[in-house]
């Protein structure tokens, strides 16, 4: 991991509300006052159940939706509400890879066509965009010789490693990765993390990665942040949450990970949550994850936890007030 003394990406109490689906009811905080940093060529985990933000933070950082509040700031400049024109010539620095990559490509058009068009966007001719597609197709493992095929005539796999080509044509320096690989056999979802390390390390690339698969997430990143209905209540350096964990739910989510011991497996504790998450439309009022915590205390119910140090010297911060090892 390459860092440096001012982080590549900053976010400060981001928010992102939609409106309600009737006319008086109330908006739907989907991203609920998130504050984060991304170092130059670091690979940042932002792991949560279905439905807690995570999507919605990744399209808030490439742009592609407007926040509602909170601050975006890419290399020093506040991006957060620029004007698409303004945004333009960032764009080719802030790219994106989705979750389902046939969905993502357009059927419709060449495999060509798919990876020039960032570039054609951002002025560079056809006949330049063309031959960067040829070469980012070697660059991802495909044939260059396939270039004309269409989406459909490729594997799960190979359109995603297209998908990725396509986020790589502009040189990006921060790659936003939404469940790059839960849409993948397993054996090819470890063919799609070995190629991200690997453009990592020749390219220099800082990373986002969005998942629920806490093993992936292991993998490929040095931090992680840990996601609930739209806050982050876990953050900090890999191993030490790995070994760790200080908030509940951090640790609910741990323990449901197998284990590759079948011993290890038996005898481990299992951490049950109670319910399901509450919804974005009508959160608990204080700590948001008190209705489902079997730590709970009155103060939960009324107080909500501010992102704060747990152990002195430790990189690792938890919105909880009763944390784990304090």
């Amino acid at each position: 991991m390459t860092t440096s003394a001012e982080p590549l990406l900053s976010i400060r109490d981001l928010t992102m509300a939609f409106p309600g689906k009737r006319a008086r009811s109330a908006p739907v905080r989907a991203v609920d006052g998130i504050s984060f940093d991304v170092a130059a060529g670091e690979t940042l985990g932002l792991v949560g159940e279905s439905g807690c933000g995570k999507s919605t933070t990744g399209r808030l950082i490439v742009r592609l939706i407007e926040p509602t509040t909170g601050s975006i700031t890419y290399a020093g400049r506040d991006i957060s509400h620029l004007s698409q024109r303004t945004l333009k010539p960032l764009r080719k620095d802030l790219q994106m890879v989705f979750q389902d990559p046939h969905s993502s490509l357009n059927p419709r058009q060449t495999v060509a066509r798919i990876i020039s068009d960032p570039l054609l966007v951002q002025g560079s001719s056809a006949a330049q965009a063309r031959k960067r597609a040829v070469e980012l197709m070697d660059l991802v493992g495909l044939i260059p010789e396939h270039i004309d095929r269409y989406p459909h005539e490729f594997s799960g796999g190979q359109a995603q490693r297209i998908g990725i080509a396509r986020s790589l044509a502009t040189s990006p320096r921060l790659v936003v990765a939404d469940e790059p690989v839960s849409a993948l056999d397993v054996s090819v979802q470890a063919q799609i993390v070995n190629l991200m390390e690997r453009l990592q390390q020749e390219l220099g690339l800082a990373y986002l990665f969005i998942a629920h698969d806490l093993s992936v997430v292991k993998r490929v990143c040095d931090r992680v942040a840990v996601m609930y209905l739209g806050r982050i209540v876990e953050i900090g350096d890999k191993e030490r949450v790995y070994a760790a964990p200080a908030h509940p739910y951090t640790r609910a989510l741990l323990s449901a990970v197998p284990l590759p011991d079948p011993a290890a497996e038996r005898t481990r504790e299992r951490i049950t949550l109670l319910g399901d998450p509450p919804s974005p439309a009508a959160p608990p009022p204080g700590c948001t994850f008190h209705p489902r915590c079997p730590k709970a205390q009155p103060i939960c119910r009324s107080e909500a936890p501010l992102l704060r140090i747990t152990t002195p010297g430790e990189a690792q911060e938890t919105a909880c007030h009763f944390p784990e090892g304090a």
